[in-house]
């Protein structure tokens, strides 16, 4: 239990060290996660049950033409798609800010270590390192946080392309080809 407390620790002393807009990170990167593990779990749980209803929908229907069919399985893969990407704009928003939000910290800090200068003229370094600490650790919390955002996205959309395919091919149609 003595390691909890030091993780406590550890991880309060950097969000103190990194000022308020490391919170707001934090945040964001809670919201980004919480939206990329609902997206692992419609995957891994959620989706076989949606494609084998929409399966199911396509095989019941009755086809007055070929054109007819295909426009149909274009609607149910349409529906499909859009349960699919579900979230993931939402989510390449996140990444995008990410950096934004370090950014903001870079600026806040920078004005903290200019204020510090104005005030003492420049030679206390001691009282400047914790503005200069306060810019540059929510620009690299930012940065890493944006790269392990990439990777999963990346692996999603990788994910998502495959089922958009296994969907497609579930649904054959004669004559017209999507």
């Amino acid at each position: 239990m003595y390691w909890l407390s030091e993780v406590y620790i550890a991880l309060r002393d950097f969000m103190e060290s990194g000022g308020t807009v490391l919170w707001y990170i934090a945040l964001l990167v809670t919201f980004m996660w919480a939206l990329i593990l609902e997206r692992v779990y419609y995957f891994l749980f959620v989706h076989d049950e949606i494609a084998n209803g929409i399966q199911k929908k396509y095989l019941a229907m009755n086809f007055k033409s070929p054109w007819h069919k295909f426009q149909i399985k274009t609607r149910l893969i349409s529906e499909g798609k859009i349960s699919i990407n579900k979230n993931m704009q939402l989510i390449q928003v996140c990444i995008a800010l990410c950096p934004l939000f370090g950014l903001m910290g870079t600026v806040t800090g920078m004005i903290e270590v200019f204020q510090i200068m104005a005030f003492t003229g420049g030679g206390d370094a001691r009282s400047m390192a914790g503005g200069v600490s306060k810019a540059t650790l929510p620009t690299m919390a930012g940065m890493v946080i944006s790269l392990f955002g990439l990777y999963f996205r990346q692996d999603l959309n990788q994910r998502m392309d495959k089922i958009i395919i296994n969907l497609r091919d579930s649904l054959k149609s004669e004559g017209y080809q999507l």
